[in-house]
């Protein structure tokens, strides 16, 4: 998947896009008032007007974030690269498994679960709404399939959690 993307709320800063692609503007950061220290110098992520307009009228199940967060992780995975690439729907929801334990630790599973996303088939229909909108491009052989069963949510954010794994004896 590759980004077409940027947003911009007022008083925001309008800022190049996630992911490599056209340099169409459709999101924001803007700063985080009145939170922690540590949250306080991590920037928002917003859709212009009418972007999630446009988005809840395809796909109404799932919250702002979501998609936001998808758009994210697409951004976490290509820095992990050594050079920017197309990425399949496997390496992407692995991504987003590990941004939403390395951003909620525990609360993962219910953040995303909070914006409606309960199963990696999810990260899919995020992805190609996002595709069906313009905002993101796809290969021919990539499809909503390639998301589903990468793992299991409660496996992957609860069983496997770092206090939850049995050391080998």
């Amino acid at each position: 998947m590759k980004c077409d993307a940027g947003h911009r709320r007022p008083g925001a800063r309008t800022v190049a896009p996630l992911c490599a692609g056209r340099t169409a503007r459709i999101f924001s950061r803007t700063a985080s008032r009145g939170a922690t220290p540590m949250l306080r110098d991590m920037p928002e992520l917003a859709f212009r007007d009418g972007v999630m307009d446009r988005i809840r009228l395809r796909e109404p199940r799932f919250a702002e974030p979501a998609y936001l967060f998808v758009l994210a992780a697409l951004e976490y995975c290509q820095a992990r690269l050594p050079q920017r690439r197309h990425l399949t729907g496997r390496e992407l929801a692995e991504g987003c498994r590990d941004l939403a334990l390395e951003r909620y630790g525990v609360l993962a599973r219910m953040v995303l679960e909070h914006w409606g996303v309960k199963e990696t088939v999810d990260f899919g229909d995020i992805v190609f709404t996002l595709v069906d909108l313009g905002l993101l491009l796809t290969q021919s052989t990539d499809t909503r399939a390639d998301f589903a069963g990468v793992y299991d949510f409660a496996h992957a954010f609860e069983r496997d959690y770092p206090w939850n794994r049995t050391s080998a004896a």
